[in-house]
């Protein structure tokens, strides 16, 4: 781009968030841009050459701003930068002036410090908008979080603060605006800097988005022949690019290079485990990478409920995402299987799904800039599952107070993401609770988690046969015992979660470990139910019930017992049970 009016055959080959630069640019209609995302990527570059891909600065200084007279550079621990020599000359003898009145010497050897050279930056500044004709002026700040970060006024340093005065100064100066005096911050989460700057009236966000499919696509193409594809992976360019959902193009790079400096081709276990890495790492640990290895086959009972959610892998596979809820509310008593359900179920649907792990934090700013990365991820994974565990607690609510509004905030920006309707079939939310009545209805209403799936324990032996045998399987335990009702009765079963019958199958392990056999037999079964005792809270257990019965959004998927109850009865039947537990 040229200071003076570029052209739209220029604009038109530029990604969509550089293209809005330019014409807020071309527009006077901002001089301060706060660059986010992505920004370690590459930035792909079209022209009658061909297609390549530069850094960040590269694409600024020799393609966006590469009519301009300099691109200057500042960071803490590098100080001012140039783009040229004669830019830095420039610099340096506009300073001379500067030099003669405050009797300083930053011609000769400029200061490292941010307070010095934002007030030299100032000077430069001014004389270059007054020169004739003006001088266009770009000034990139990377790392920008380091420089304006966010936080209480009250805990910056004088320094600090005269840099956050410089900026929002600039943002706000008409002059400058005019003059085509451009600054450029760059930062990968906006949480992190200073909100009064981003208010500014002349300051504006650009985001640089994860590349979709198809610029993963035209990435891996335009740097491997298909010769290379051909020698060197199993995956043709299109099958890799879709197993790659959410990696930037320098990720992709690394896959490639990695292939040739081990000289291995690239296969899809191995670029699943990339991905987990990847995953986990830019989530900064806040997002668990699933990998299930059971499908809906592996559940035991619940066959309404199944039935629903293969409904809805049906419509998924189909390419039907109208038939698909936004999210589930899986909810239940300790011990129902409601996790295991999730996990089976994203299996059989075919996404890759993540878990959402505590993203809150006790420094400021910090709780927003884990969200905002996350939110950020998890969009450009699509499509994927996403498992909230205990998410009463995870989540929050509107009602929190003694945070600075933190949490507000925090609960705002999830309900936002999760209600925006352009990701349904794409982004799909799995709410698992064993107290959904914590849960704020913001989030269970309908276009959030719209199917709420209750899950409860067996009710007959039959069906801890089922479960038995599922667990059998799961744990690779080798017994001659094909049913459970031929070791316990139905008094000892009764009242028995999953986890309970799971705990059972492992002590009986044990009993015939200590014995040296490999088999577990009848009559270690028949000792171990003797001795086990169930935990002790059976009324808390009533009432994780209730609360499922009364959550649920479809009657079919109740017991028979539950689906006539009068909703005000268990209403009051909670009430008590809260009574006395003393938790209302």
């Amino acid at each position: 781009m040229s200071s003076t009016v570029p052209a739209n055959s220029f604009i038109d080959t530029l990604p969509g968030w550089a293209a809005e630069l330019v014409r807020a640019v071309r527009a006077k209609q901002a001089n301060t841009f706060l660059i986010h995302g992505t920004v370690a990527d590459l930035v792909p570059v079209r022209s009658s050459s061909g297609l390549r891909f530069l850094s960040l600065e590269s694409f600024l200084q020799q393609e966006l701003f590469a009519g301009w007279p300099a691109l200057i550079t500042y960071n803490r621990a590098e100080g001012l930068g140039f783009s040229s020599p004669e830019a830095r000359g420039h610099f340096q003898e506009k300073l001379k002036s500067y030099d003669a009145v405050h009797g300083t010497t930053y011609a000769q050897s400029l200061p490292r410090d941010p307070g010095n050279a934002f007030a030299l930056l100032d000077s430069y500044f001014r004389q270059c908008a007054m020169a004739t004709p003006p001088r266009p002026v770009v000034m990139m700040l990377p790392f920008a979080d380091t420089v304006v970060p966010a936080g209480d006024a009250s805990y910056r340093t004088p320094e600090d603060r005269a840099v956050l005065v410089y900026l929002r100064k600039w943002s706000q100066d008409p002059t400058l605006l005019a003059k085509n005096i451009v600054v450029v911050l760059v930062t990968e989460t906006l949480a992190e800097i200073d909100p009064k700057l981003l208010r500014a009236n002349a300051a504006r966000e650009v985001e640089i988005v994860r590349p979709d499919q198809r610029g993963r696509i035209e990435y891996l193409e335009a740097v491997r022949p298909a010769e290379w594809y051909a020698k060197m992976s199993e995956l043709e360019p299109a099958r890799l690019a879709e197993l790659t959902a959410g990696m930037t193009r320098v990720q992709l790079g690394q896959i490639l290079d990695g292939a040739d400096a081990g000289a291995a081709k690239i296969t899809r276990d191995e670029v699943r485990r990339i991905k987990k890495e990847v995953i986990e790492t830019e989530g900064l640990g806040l997002l668990e990478y699933v990998e299930p290895k059971y499908d809906l086959s592996m559940v035991a009972g619940m066959p309404a409920v199944k039935e629903r959610l293969r409904r809805a892998a049906r419509a998924i596979s189909r390419g039907n995402p109208a038939a698909v809820p936004m999210g589930y509310l899986i909810c239940g008593p300790v011990g129902s299987a409601k996790t295991f359900l999730v996990e089976c179920f994203s299996n059989e649907i075919g996404f890759p799904c993540v878990k959402l792990k505590n993203f809150r934090s006790m420094w400021v700013g910090s709780t927003e800039a884990n969200l905002e990365r996350i939110l950020k991820i998890l969009a450009s994974l699509t499509p994927v599952g996403v498992i909230i565990d205990e998410a009463d607690a995870a989540l929050g609510n509107r009602d929190a107070s003694g945070d600075s509004g933190t949490q507000n905030r925090v609960f705002a920006q999830i309900a936002a993401f999760m209600g925006d309707t352009r990701n349904r079939g794409k982004i799909l939310w799995f709410l698992i609770t064993c107290r959904p009545d914590l849960l704020p209805i913001d989030l269970k209403r309908q276009g959030r988690a719209e199917e709420h799936v209750p899950l409860f324990y067996p009710e007959s032996p039959t069906e801890y046969d089922e479960i038995y045998r599922v667990m059998l399987k799961k744990l690779g335990i080798r017994t001659s015992v094909a049913d459970v009702s031929k070791v316990a009765n139905e008094k000892a079963l009764m009242g028995l979660s999953g986890s309970d019958l799971e705990a059972v199958l492992v002590r009986a392990t044990l009993e015939a470990e200590a014995e040296g056999v490999s088999e577990v037999s009848h009559l270690h079964l028949t000792k171990v139910f003797a001795d086990f005792i169930p935990p002790n809270n059976s009324r808390e257990r009533e009432m994780q019930i209730l609360c499922a019965v009364l959550e649920s959004t479809s009657r079919e998927l109740l017991p028979q017992k539950y689906r006539d109850m009068d909703r005000g009865e268990i209403q009051g039947r909670i009430q008590e049970i809260k009574i006395e537990l003393r938790l209302a």
